[in-house]
């Protein structure tokens, strides 16, 4: 047998940030508290921190981001593999598997949504249609964040953690797909919310198919 070792300063605050990125209290996309900020929060050092900090971009649930400040892009480290996979993946391809997902997700949200996940769609679909003409980065991340709550509201963790491995993906694709076309498809957004809202799982599902379809459509090569 071995000795017992008590764990380490580093690894203890590495597990502490891990829990807030699990919790969903930071979630995928938000920033993290600067390294001030984490030194008081969590009574240690600096270079305490930024070790805990680096551990975990390393593990691919964090990614710093110059000038910017430091970002959750998985909410674990099959995540952050995943998401790093992801990442060189051609548009068309992550659409097509969105095609899957999303569909599916919509149909388990239709039977499962509660009336929190009712407010929460609706308030983000707002948000979206509000900002669209206006503040472009803003309502990408409505946008985002919209079809993640869906999944969400299939109330199905595993899902949900394989979706979230693909979100950063996902955002590049409609950042970049929104540079070229100014179509919000808000009457399409519209119509899948208020499926999964009235509880029609095959309505919800015909509503992501119909619009994921379409986009894949536009390429030359499909099929």
């Amino acid at each position: 047998m071995q000795p017992v070792r008590r764990t380490s300063l580093i690894a203890q605050v590495t597990e502490q940030l891990r829990a807030e990125i699990r919790s969903g209290r930071w979630a995928i996309g938000s920033r993290i508290p600067t390294e001030p900020e984490l030194t008081e929060l969590t009574g240690t050092g600096r270079n305490t921190v930024r070790e805990a900090v680096q551990a975990l971009v390393h593990a691919g649930m964090l990614e710093r981001r110059q000038g910017s400040g430091t970002y959750v892009i998985a909410a674990s480290e099959v995540g952050g593999t995943l998401g790093k996979y992801f990442a060189d993946a051609e548009e068309r391809d992550v659409l097509e598997l969105r095609l899957a997902l999303d569909t599916t997700a919509a149909a388990l949200a239709a039977r499962r949504r509660d009336d929190a996940d009712i407010a929460n769609l609706r308030r983000l679909l707002e948000e979206r249609s509000h900002h669209w003409d206006e503040d472009t980065r803003t309502a990408v991340a409505a946008d985002v964040a919209l079809h993640r709550a869906i999944v969400v509201a299939s109330h199905n963790a595993v899902y949900l953690e394989f979706y979230d491995s693909l979100l950063p993906t996902i955002e590049q694709v409609i950042r970049s797909r929104t540079s070229k076309s100014d179509d919000s498809y808000d009457a399409e957004h519209n119509e899948l919310v208020q499926a999964v809202v009235d509880g029609d799982a095959d309505r919800a599902a015909q509503a992501a198919r119909c619009f994921l379809g379409s986009l894949i459509a536009e390429y030359p090569d499909a099929r």
